[in-house]
């Protein structure tokens, strides 16, 4: 098989599972309302499970719904009929995947379900499956074909499985009001978590580690300053601190090229009016998308009053990983 082939091959696969996914749209009904409904009212947790394939996605569904706000944890089907449906309690809800409908371990957990009086969310290619037949809300995965030639590997079911746990997730994380502060709560390691949790002030240049020279300095004080300070800037403040204005070393080196005295020029003439700032408890995240907005490497941190409470370094925020 040449390069030209596979290319043929991998797109005619994308095509079939991307049409799976598009089909499963128009046959979004009150059903998946049922299903978003007894998730939205459990009073436990949400119990996914799955065999072979449908398991794997089934954890995948099981770590996507815990992850957005709704406790889940996933129950593989044949453990639970040796002994683990003692994790399961009267007030959770399962979610049965099963492409066929039939799949032994899956169906025989039904019977167990119907006598704990808990609720049951079938994913299932077949309507009239035992499955679906014995299931408080069914939701339909069907696929016209699945993406292996030979119709017998699960690709395009699985990924319209896959995708249709997505859409209960983010419909239950909308109806729960879930935001960008719970989502951190859940995700605290990592550069994901950093970037939700991470304030500026947790990271920021303050006290006697701020540049700051008074608008009355000289050009020699200002760089006195941002030398010994090595943040390749310093805050220009007031007689009362309030920020007014910055100088850099873009600043200087600008100045020099038009043939500017700086050396004879106080801090007031050197400055950059109206810097870019942000506050102490913005996310560090937030000043990432303002440097890269402006393409500068500094922001000045100050307070409702305009005083300058620190600087903030993109160093800073690489070394804490949020770049």
């Amino acid at each position: 098989m040449n390069d030209q082939s596979s290319l043929v091959h991998g797109r005619r696969v994308l095509e079939i599972e991307a049409q799976a996914i598009a089909a499963m749209i128009a046959r979004l009904d009150q059903r998946f309302t049922q299903a978003v409904e007894l998730l939205y009212t459990c009073a436990g947790k949400a119990v996914v499970s799955g065999m072979g394939k449908s398991g794997l996605i089934g954890q995948k569904i099981a770590g996507t719904l815990a992850s957005t706000g709704t406790p889940s944890f996933f129950l593989h089907p044949a453990e639970g009929l040796h002994g683990d449906l003692g994790m399961v309690g009267r007030k959770d809800v399962l979610i049965a995947i099963s492409n066929s409908g039939e799949t032994d371990e899956v169906v025989k957990l039904l019977p167990f379900m119907r006598r704990q009086n808990i609720p049951v969310i079938a994913m299932t290619g077949r309507q009239q499956s035992t499955l679906a037949k014995n299931s408080d809300a069914v939701l339909d995965v069907s696929v016209a074909e699945e993406a292996c030639p030979m119709g017998l590997a699960p690709t395009a079911s699985t990924t319209a499985t896959l995708a249709m746990g997505d859409a209960l997730a983010i419909a239950l994380l909308e109806k729960r009001g879930f935001k960008q502060e719970d989502f951190a709560q859940f995700h605290p390691g990592g550069s994901l978590g950093r970037r939700l949790l991470l304030r500026v002030q947790e990271l920021m240049h303050q006290g006697p580690a701020i540049p700051r020279v008074q608008t009355t300095a000289s050009g020699r004080q200002v760089i006195v300053e941002m030398t010994s300070k090595k943040l390749g800037m310093t805050t220009v403040v007031d007689a009362a601190g309030r920020l007014a204005g910055i100088v850099t070393d873009g600043d200087l080196r600008r100045l020099l090229e038009r043939g500017v005295d700086f050396a004879a020029a106080s801090a007031g003439q050197l400055a950059t009016k109206n810097p870019k700032t942000i506050t102490a408890d913005a996310l560090a995240a937030r000043a990432v998308q303002i440097m890269e907005q402006h393409a500068i490497t500094s922001l000045v941190v100050v307070d409702e009053q305009q005083q300058v409470v620190g600087v903030i370094h993109l160093h800073d925020l690489l070394r804490s990983g949020i770049v």
